[in-house]
Parts: structure tokens; sequence; C-alpha cells
């Protein structure tokens, strides 16, 4: 899959985000969930897929409670080795802030754990497709059955993530478990780590919104509307 549009957003002289080299994993599926600090706090949700991973911004982070539904827009494509970055991205460069690996692991296809990798693949681009995807995750933090469920009154990217009744699920705030998989380090220590908040640093590059100011941005101007419409 391509990742132009990955790259014609990114000025990777500027920002230690991964250009994309390592296209794929040898055996299984990969998955990760980065917590991002940029403008709005959020959690993005990436499968491995055909050499690149797909991408949701999970607004209010992902739940293992079945009764919650969360919102997830669908980005674009990033690179495989984006898996691993974990750090800040510049302020002044597209999603600004800090980046945490918050979980990561391997996934498969609901249903068809014991095929093989590659059939489990193709069965999930048809199901992406479709706009209805069905994932048993093996992570840290994240356990169990999961879907993707497109919402085609909301365009093009909006999503849901909702997790499937099994033994893995329940009502505990997951999104509390605040620290890296990969380093043991919150938000604030990542960023002390770098230098400080690099969203709060003045910059002379105007900012780019990522998904998740963007949505807010409509919703609250659908909320003005609305408000003008009744008085």
């Amino acid at each position: 899959m391509s990742l132009s549009l990955y790259k014609k957003k990114r000025s990777f002289n500027e920002t230690p985000e991964p250009k994309g080299k390592k296209k794929s994993s040898a055996r299984s599926l990969k998955f990760v969930v980065q917590k991002h600090d940029a403008t709005n706090l959020h959690y993005d949700l990436r499968l491995e897929m055909e050499g690149v991973l797909k991408s949701w911004a999970v607004p209010k982070g992902p739940s293992l409670n079945p009764q919650d539904k969360r919102l997830a827009m669908m980005v674009e494509d990033h690179p495989f080795d984006y898996r691993n970055f974990e750090g800040t991205i510049p302020a002044g460069n597209y999603g600004a802030g800090t980046v945490m690996v918050w979980d990561e692991g391997i996934y498969t296809a609901m249903g068809f754990e014991a095929e093989p990798t590659k059939k489990q693949e193709k069965i999930l681009l048809e199901e992406l497709k479709k706009g209805d995807v069905k994932i048993v995750l093996h992570g840290e933090k994240l356990k169990g059955a999961f879907a993707l469920v497109k919402i085609k009154s909301r365009g093009e990217n909006a999503w849901l993530l909702i997790k499937k009744e099994d033994e893995a699920a329940t009502d505990k705030d997951v999104t509390k478990k605040d620290k890296s998989v990969k380093t043991k380090r919150t938000l604030s220590q990542i960023a002390e780590d770098a230098g400080g908040n690099p969203r709060e640093k003045k910059s002379l590059t105007k900012k780019t919104p990522g998904p998740v100011q963007l949505l807010n941005n409509r919703s609250n101007k659908k909320a003005r509307v609305k408000k003008k419409s009744t008085t």
C-alpha cells in the first residue's frame, strides 16, 4: 500500500518519525496502540496489513467493556516500523506532541486463528473493504476479541471500536494503565527526556490539525449552528 500521504504530511529533516524501511513482520501480524499527546490527547490503533499499519485515531482510547462503543477515525497508513516509535514530534510539525507505545503484540483474524498468516491477512483486507473487521488482540493490556465497524452515515473515515464479550471483557478502565510497555515511562517522562513538551514551544510554522482536532472542530461548528437556529 502507498505511504505517499504519510510522507507528504511530514518533514523528515525535522521529525524523528520513521520514513518506512521495514515492510512487514516475518510470521505473525503485529499491532500497536500509541498514546499521543497532540493537540488533543488520543490513542492510535495500528494493525499490520499488506506491509503497512492501517491506523485509527481513538479519542477516548480503547475499552475492554463491551458496552462501550469507541469512535475511531481512520487516518493515513503508517509504515510498519512506526510501531516502535516512541518520543516527541517537534512543534510546527504534523501531530506535534509526545508519543508513547501504550500497548503492542500480535493479532489474528477472529474465527480464523488456525489459518496461515497470509490467509488471515487476506480475510482481514476483505473485512476492511466491507467495513466490519473482527480481530483478536494478544497484547499486554488489550486482550481478546474486538470489532472495528464502519459508521456509514458519518463519512468515509468514521468507525467504532467495540470489545466483544469474552473472558477478557471487563468494566475496569484499561486506560488508567498509563505507562509505556516498551520503556515503562509515562508521557510526561518521555516528554522530559526529549527536552520538554514540544507543544509548549513557540514555532513560526503553522500547525496542521490532526484527525481528532478536525473531528472536534466539526462537532463545535455543528453545535454553534444548532444553537443559532434555536435562538
